[in-house]
């Protein structure tokens, strides 16, 4: 067997060689990756792949595809005995063989007190398809088994100061956790992951990959106890993959029927990616068969397009800290409607007709049957990846809003949509992202959405038209230039943070508060401050420890107060204002005046005439507010 990595150096040039032709599972491929090294640097060159080499005894040969201008595109390789020469590009290199891992990555794991990180399931604990090997996986040797070699540094615990009883994170938390553990990284390229290990998220996920618009991206995930947490089969297995799943997210693997997004798009398998038998899939999505099915037919690894990634994708496009997740760059055609939708669902979009230069640009998707009722999932918002948006902006360029954190959900709750409950509605912050801000220049933007449905229909949103005015007033200029800074923008994205990294945007905001308090900006500066004091917060100092910063519901209710009284803001975003200024006036001891706030939430939407059966939903979940925060405090 000849299959593995090679590296050897022909002057200043180094060269990384993966030849994959026999051994397990061959892609019959070859490609590598070139460095300069000059004095005690080496800095990366570029790429190249060969799809399909000729093999015969002692050569490999074929036309490689280069991420440069190579000077010759041929590549030949020729095996002697023990001695291997590699002729890539124009040089010749004599390269020793590695290891039998085409790759190596270094993981850190640390664990929050309270949580039991998974350590490995037998395959052969539950049915599975027939000729599947019985093995006791773990992530380490599932990775293995795609030809990647994880070394596991010496997991941490980390210990918590002050907390109380919630220990749930929300995604300003592990944002701070995040740019906390990787500064010691530096901003750099490097084959190294971070795997954190926590309690729950609020929003009940399995786990979330950390992705952003700097050399941060794709270099961490987290995974959450409380919701994979068990010691049957059936929750081991489920944790294996939720663990393999979100680190692959991080090897820039996209879901499975998300593949088309990329650059370039990748084909999609079957059923419109939900047939696929791989890890990046969802079980409970798999087709046919859902959750039962995919179980009784997965055999535990990745595809061979997900190996052919994993192995021979370009360095950038691969390693940590690279190119950003699912492409290097965000352009993508608009999404056009169906030649024929059976359906049976509608999506429309809603938002203001024209913004403020600097205002956040918030989305109201709304998802409904047509003619008979439907049942579908209800993860309409487009951080859950269900759901779609793309951005054509003023001069023609179309991009696809891209979340700054990628929550999977491996749930999908059935959503009955009958004349009892005719549509769902979800409200999105789409102003920025992974890529910066997207509405940055006055002008006229078009926005359409495609959500994915449970049984793989892609259903696609008529055109929401949206005009971004030019600054008018002296005033307007400077609260623009405020707001659209790229840290203002991240606290919009995380609905505020204590993080040191993102100072500067706080300081902005209370700037704008301070100084342009009367600005109809300022009601945005207000909310994102006002929901981040209003909570706790985790902060994970530079000791590794937990530190748990209380709410400060004073300072919470002073800003909510003010958004609730404002009548510019959507009508999602006031819901979850008023309910969270509900919630300070709790905390505060004072219980009636909490109620009182929820009573006014719903006169204030009755008066804005909103539908009945809507109006009906309003009322109980006041109702169901006043219930929590009285038992809170009981």
């Amino acid at each position: 067997m000849i299959s593995g990595l090679y590296q050897g150096q022909d002057g200043d040039s180094r060269l990384a060689l993966r030849i994959d032709v026999d051994g397990a599972r061959p892609m019959g491929r070859v490609s590598g990756d070139l460095f300069t090294v000059a004095g005690a640097t080496t800095s990366y060159v570029g790429s190249f792949v060969v799809h399909a080499p000729a093999v015969r005894a002692g050569l490999i040969q074929g036309r490689g595809d280069f991420t440069f201008a190579a000077p010759a595109r041929e590549v030949s390789i020729t095996i002697t005995g023990d001695a291997v020469t590699a002729a890539v590009a124009g040089r010749t290199y004599q390269v020793s063989f590695v290891s039998r891992h085409f790759r190596s990555v270094l993981l850190e794991q640390d664990s929050v007190v309270g949580t039991a990180p998974f350590v490995a399931y037998r395959t052969g604990s539950l049915p599975g398809p027939a000729g599947s090997p019985d093995r006791e996986l773990n992530v380490v040797s599932a990775y293995a088994e795609a030809g990647i070699e994880l070394t596991l540094a010496e997991p941490g615990v980390i210990p918590v100061e002050g907390s109380g009883t919630d220990l749930a994170w929300d995604d300003a938390e592990l944002h701070h956790a995040m740019t906390r553990h990787f500064g010691a990284f530096g901003d750099a390229v490097a084959w190294r992951l971070w795997l954190l290990v926590a309690s729950k998220h609020v929003g009940g996920y399995r786990g979330i990959m950390f992705d952003y618009n700097d050399a941060h991206q794709r270099q961490g995930a987290a995974v959450f106890y409380d919701a994979i947490k068990g010691d049957t089969p059936q929750a081991q297995r489920a944790q294996l993959r939720t663990y393999v799943h979100e680190l692959g997210h991080a090897f820039n693997l996209l879901h499975s029927w998300q593949k088309n997004l990329a650059t370039p798009p990748q084909p999609l398998g079957p059923h419109g990616g939900f047939g696929d038998l791989s890890w990046m899939n969802y079980v409970q999505n798999y087709q046919p068969g859902g959750e039962p099915g995919y179980w009784a037919a997965f055999p535990f690894q990745f595809t061979d397009a997900e190996l052919i990634h994993l192995r021979h994708g370009f360095y950038r496009d691969v390693a940590m800290g690279a190119n950003a997740f699912g492409t290097g760059a965000a352009e993508i055609d608009p999404f056009e409607q169906p030649v024929e939708d059976h359906s049976g669902l509608r999506l429309e979009l809603r938002a203001k007709e024209s913004y403020e230069l600097g205002e956040p640009v918030v989305l109201e998707l709304k998802l409904a049957y047509v003619d008979e009722p439907r049942t579908t999932h209800g993860h309409l918002h487009p951080d859950t990846e269900f759901t779609q948006v793309s951005i054509t902006q003023p001069g023609g360029r179309t991009v696809l809003y891209r979340p700054m954190m990628r929550h999977c959900v491996d749930t999908s709750p059935e959503i009955r949509l009958d004349p009892g409950n005719p549509a769902i509605y979800r409200s999105a912050y789409i102003g920025h992202g992974r890529d910066g801000h997207y509405f940055q220049l006055p002008g006229e933007y078009q926005i359409r959405a495609q959500y994915v449905a449970a049984d793989g229909s892609r259903i696609v949103s008529p055109v929401c038209p949206i005009r971004v005015r030019f600054p008018v007033t002296r005033d307007d200029h400077l609260v623009a230039e405020l707001m659209l800074g790229e840290d203002q923008g991240k606290l919009f994205s995380l609905m505020g943070s204590d993080s040191p990294a993102l100072r500067s945007g706080n300081e902005a905001l209370d700037e704008v508060i301070g100084r342009y308090g009367d600005h109809p900006l300022a009601v945005y500066a207000r909310l994102v401050k006002g929901l981040n004091a209003e909570r706790e917060f985790k902060e994970l100092t530079a000791g590794n420890r937990l530190r748990v910063r209380p709410p400060d519901p004073k300072q919470g209710i002073e800003h909510l107060t003010a958004v609730a009284r404002d009548a510019s803001i959507d009508n999602i975003t006031l819901n979850l204002a008023m309910r969270r200024l509900a919630r300070a006036e709790a905390r505060q001891g004072d219980i009636v005046r909490a109620n009182a706030v929820m009573d006014k939430m719903v006169a204030t939407f009755e008066a804005k005439g909103v539908n009945e059966i809507v109006l009906g939903q309003i009322r109980r979940q006041a109702e169901l507010t006043k219930s929590a925060l009285s038992a809170e405090l009981s």
